[in-house]
This record gives structure tokens, C-alpha cells and sequence, in this order.
């Protein structure tokens, strides 16, 4: 059964009062009746991030290889050539001191290998979405995790913020099955020009309709606070 993507959308928007519109994208094999293959090429996994904010489409595996990180976090089977600049690329990262030796090895990707990606805005998506991704202030993500539950003490803390390479949030979201904040990184920033000031969440398609609903008690519950604090602070 089809989530209530509108519904879902329009919580998000308007309880974190965001000024980008949420995006969805789930792996799949092949496009959905009627949504429009991805024309041209991107140097980033994450462009299709931006792409996604004005249409819905599908983009082949083959459409992410222009960034070989990117595409082995999304799970692809990467033909020999990929994986050569795969290679080549992290012995740069490497050797200019932007990757530790022991790092390339533990950068996790999504485990299942699909032929492709649909993206879109999360308001028009037409299938279940596989994750939501949200560009947010640290305010807003202050919200997002108290509503999603990974600022509870109850259960220890798994806050951890993340940063390098920022679409590792998609697969850390989905084995923490939680909602997952990350700095980004420079190729984020310079390929997706988000400001300087925004942050990345990514929330698992699954627990978005939770977060969503959950934002209006979070919401309720910060206003109560921030009166209790503004009269201690006069």
C-alpha cells in the first residue's frame, strides 16, 4: 500500500518550517509506470538530490557511475572501469590526508544491488519511499531528532553525527532504522550548493510516517520549554 507521501510531506514542511521541499528515492529495478527515465549525466550521486526537488524520475545504476563513492553507497554493481576510478580516487583521498588508510574499507552501502533509483519530491512520490532526505538547520535538527527518538536517553544515546562521504547517511539510516544527521561533505556542498548552513537527514522510508506525526508533540513540547526558558532568562 502506497504511504501517504502528501500527508507526510506537508507535516514535514510545515512543522520544521523548511524552505527546500523533502525529497524520497528507493532503489528499484527498473522505472514505475509513468515516471520519465533521467536524461544527461550528473558528477554526483547527490545531484540527483537537487534534481529531485522539481521532478520525478528514474536514473540507472550506469547514471551514477560519474561518481564512483557515490555509487558503491548506493549499492551498485560496479563494472571494472568504476571500480578503477574507485580506486584511484580514494589513493587520492588517501594520500592528501582527506581519508585515513583504514577508512575506505568501512564506508558502508546499501545492500541490496538494484538496477536503478527513483527520486522525486516526497509530495509527488509514486511508490514507497525508501528514504526521505530533509536539508535542515541545526534548530531543525535539533526537532527531527527528539521526535524520531535518537536523542533518548532512555535507551543511550545514537546521535552520532556523521560527515564524509555524505550519502553514507542513506546506508547508516537504514541499518540504525532511525533517522540519521550528517555534516556532509565537500563534495556534497560543491555539487549540490546547498548553503553553508544546512545539514543532511536522512529518514528511513519505513519510520517517516512516525517522525512526521511525531514532530507536532516535539513541537508542543519545545514551546512549553522555550516559555519556561524565556521567563527564566527576564
Amino acid at each position: 500500500m502506497i504511504m501517504n507521501v502528501r500527508t507526510m510531506a506537508h507535516d514535514f514542511t510545515t512543522s520544521l518550517e523548511l524552505d527546500t521541499p523533502p525529497i524520497a528515492l528507493a532503489p528499484c529495478d527498473r522505472a514505475p509506470a509513468g515516471v520519465t527515465p533521467f536524461e544527461g549525466s550528473v558528477p554526483s550521486a547527490c545531484t540527483f538530490w537537487r534534481r529531485a526537488e522539481t521532478a520525478v524520475f528514474y536514473a540507472t545504476a550506469a547514471q551514477h557511475f560519474g561518481c564512483p563513492i557515490g555509487a558503491l553507497v548506493m549499492g551498485f554493481a560496479l563494472p571494472a572501469p568504476v571500480e578503477g576510478e574507485l580506486k584511484r580516487l580514494v589513493g587520492l583521498m588517501v594520500e592528501g590526508g582527506y581519508l585515513k588508510e583504514r577508512e575506505p574499507a568501512r564506508i558502508p552501502a546499501l545492500p541490496v544491488k538494484s538496477a536503478g533509483v527513483v527520486y522525486g519530491p516526497l509530495a509527488q512520490f509514486p511508490i514507497d519511499p525508501a528514504f526521505v532526505v530533509l536539508w535542515l538547520t541545526p534548530r531543525q535538527g535539533m526537532l527531527l531528532a527528539e521526535a524520531s527518538g535518537t536523542t533518548y536517553w532512555t535507551h543511550g544515546s545514537d546521535a552520532g553525527l556523521l560527515g564524509r562521504p555524505a550519502c553514507a547517511a542513506l546506508p547508516v539510516a537504514a541499518t540504525r532504522s532511525a533517522a540519521t544527521v550528517s555534516f556532509g561533505c565537500t563534495g556534497m556542498r560543491t555539487f549540490t550548493e546547498v548553503a553553508d548552513d544546512r545539514l543532511l537527514a536522512v529518514i528511513p522510508g519505513r519510520e517517516a510516517p512516525a517522525v512526521a506525526t511525531a514532530l507536532t508533540g516535539t513541537l508542543e513540547a519545545n514551546r512549553m520549554m522555550q516559555a519556561f526558558y524565556e521567563s527564566r532568562k527576564a
